[in-house]
């Protein structure tokens, strides 16, 4: 075995490409559209206790988010919300799901730096026709030696698809520190942040920051030294 080799896996939504200023975009029509019923922050508070609710039922991704914003909107005002309103709300969804996928700057020329020295896997999750349509679209399938659409991103979760992977080292990359870096480390892996930023108030946490295996890094531009400075430690 080459004590050098490593798995990395990638995080996709605002790891790889645009994803929470979609959301947040939408978020604000939503709250112009019910603004005379309750306030901004009021509403903002109310539509992630609805979110945080329902993922157990609808899962991560668009269609939770607008059947989310759907309940609130009949908590906010009584259930009496504008037939109109929720049928807008429906046709952003829809948009939500057909827009173009555009890649965050130097992606591809990252994977394809630390590719010679590592399996290269996508983990995301979210709505799994939306993901394979965003990983379609970006061009970048052909980078991935495994792509994983999961439901939730736990240690059991991320120690199950690394063991499939008969190296050394394992590493966890992604723009969340809930969802890509604290569960990666508490599966063994180096888990390794690089900022977004828009962050989903879901994925809020603090950083592990004197754990050994995590790493900080600003741009994905910067994963080719991470990984040697990590190889000189090995």
């Amino acid at each position: 075995m080459n004590k050098h080799r490593w798995t990395i896996a990638f995080d996709a939504d605002d790891t790889l490409w645009h994803n929470e200023r979609g959301f947040q975009m939408t978020q604000a029509r939503f709250a112009d559209m019910v603004s005379e019923w309750v306030s901004h922050d009021d509403l903002m508070g109310r539509l992630l206790a609805a979110e945080r609710r329902n993922l157990a039922i609808y899962g991560f991704g668009i269609k939770g988010f607008v059947l989310s914003m759907i309940e609130t909107a009949l908590d906010v005002t009584d259930g009496k919300v504008p037939t109109e309103v929720i049928a807008e709300l429906l046709a952003m969804g829809r948009h939500m799901l057909a827009d173009p996928v555009e890649l965050l700057d130097g992606v591809r020329a990252a994977i394809e730096a630390v590719k010679p020295d590592a399996d290269i896997l996508l983990i995301t999750k979210g709505d799994l026709p939306d993901q394979e349509r965003k990983l379609a679209q970006s061009g970048l399938g052909d980078l991935f030696d495994r792509v994983e659409i999961v439901s939730d991103k736990t240690p059991d979760v991320y120690a199950h698809i690394f063991a499939a992977h008969d190296t050394p080292h394992h590493m966890m990359v992604g723009n969340s520190i809930k969802s890509d870096v604290i569960p990666a480390i508490e599966a063994g892996a180096w888990g390794v942040h690089v900022p977004h930023d828009l962050t989903w108030a879901y994925e809020a946490a603090d950083a592990p920051v004197t754990h050994r295996r995590f790493r900080q890094i600003t741009a994905l531009s910067g994963l080719p030294d991470l990984l040697a400075d990590l190889r000189n430690l090995a």
